[in-house]
């Protein structure tokens, strides 16, 4: 005769094990949801702040110039590292970011696995091939093509990779600083008074007040006085000094914005990024933004290193390069390490046409 094996009923305290493995099962579940569901939040939040950045979508890294002949060692140490061009316009009366003279042009060199950040600022007067074989100023590259050419022109007189940049408007330094409670920075007296012109412009052109520094010291600009510094050209050192300035205002933005908090940032996104384009996309954003109280601002300079003036003609007084290829192995030395680079034959010729237009040879330069 076949029997049922009927079940054990369970005792009260087994029940009250089962029931409490099913609640901690059910919290578990929601907890993970919760953290999914912050996690989108996040990821929201980020993107629609970053959808306020112009993006460029007619932008194309198929474009853009890279020479041929760059060694496969010297490939692999730039594949190290996120190279970027950073371009500031003076376009305050139009707010066009696609045209214009670049009268800021630097290069971020980001250490991918260390995530420290060098800047080299290029002198916008620098004597360049800027497309077709055409020499002049460098910051007319930009007027000229745009982004593409800008970058194309970096990489091609520089042995770059640059595919990626981000171009700002005249006003997102104004109104940058003011959202971080200005920046502190020691100024001359020179500089002092040189600033009241650059700062009667600046204020006509955003609305915003300021005042006039007493003299020199140690002060806490806002973003009219921090721009007007940043402008100062006709000082001992000319536009060598004023890329100099450039950088210590971006360094000053970047030390305070790092140690902000996050409203203070949210309102430095909502107000500054309508005043910025650029060729990443927002994934790229996201994971740069990812990082950013990881990046480490070290040594910043200006190119070329070696230099000399000369005024040729219409093109005006430029900034020459002595000579071209040796400012290049210093420059490669300088953003990645590089102590073995060699110039592509690319920037040999360009050094060459340099030389021949200028009259100045490597030693040539201060």
């Amino acid at each position: 005769m076949s029997r049922e094996t009927a079940k054990k009923p369970m005792t009260k305290k087994q029940r009250a094990a089962v029931q409490k493995k099913r609640r901690q099962k059910k919290i578990a579940l929601v907890a993970v949801e919760i953290l999914v569901l912050l996690l989108l939040a996040v990821v929201l939040f980020i993107v629609v702040k970053l959808s306020k950045i112009e993006k460029d979508n007619s932008f194309s890294a198929e474009d853009i110039d890279i020479n041929e002949g760059i060694s496969q060692e010297s490939q692999e140490i730039m594949e190290g590292y996120t190279t970027i061009a950073l371009f500031g316009l003076d376009n305050r009366s139009n707010g066009n970011l696609s045209k214009g003279n670049s009268d800021v042009i630097m290069i971020a060199s980001i250490n991918n696995d260390t995530h420290d950040v060098k800047l080299v600022s290029v002198y916008r007067d620098s004597y360049l091939d800027i497309g077709n074989g055409k020499y002049q100023k460098c910051n007319s590259a930009y007027a000229s093509g745009g982004p593409e050419q800008a970058i194309s022109m970096l990489n091609r007189n520089l042995d770059l990779n640059i595919t990626d940049y981000v171009t700002v408007d005249f006003n997102a330094v104004v109104e940058c600083v003011d959202l971080l409670g200005g920046v502190e920075l020691t100024v001359t007296d020179e500089e002092a008074i040189l600033m009241y012109g650059y700062m009667d412009e600046i204020s006509k052109l955003t609305k915003k007040k300021s005042e006039y520094l007493p003299g020199g010291g140690t002060y806490v600009l806002d973003g009219v006085q921090a721009c007007a510094y940043a402008r100062i050209r006709y000082t001992a050192g000319d536009d060598y000094k004023r890329t100099e300035r450039q950088r210590i205002v971006l360094a000053a933005m970047v030390e305070k914005a790092q140690k902000s908090d996050i409203k203070t940032l949210n309102s430095l996104i909502d107000e500054v990024f309508g005043d910025i384009k650029t060729s990443f996309s927002n994934a790229d954003l996201i994971a740069l933004a990812t990082k950013i109280f990881e990046y480490s601002l070290g040594e910043t300079t200006g190119f070329p290193f070696e230099k000399n003036t000369i005024t040729l003609g219409s093109k005006g007084s430029v900034v020459v390069p002595c000579d071209l290829k040796t400012n290049v192995k210093q420059l490669h030395v300088f953003l990645y390490g590089d102590q073995d680079y060699e110039p592509t034959d690319t920037v040999k010729s360009n050094s060459e046409k340099i030389i021949s237009d200028t009259g100045f040879h490597q030693g040539d330069g201060y």
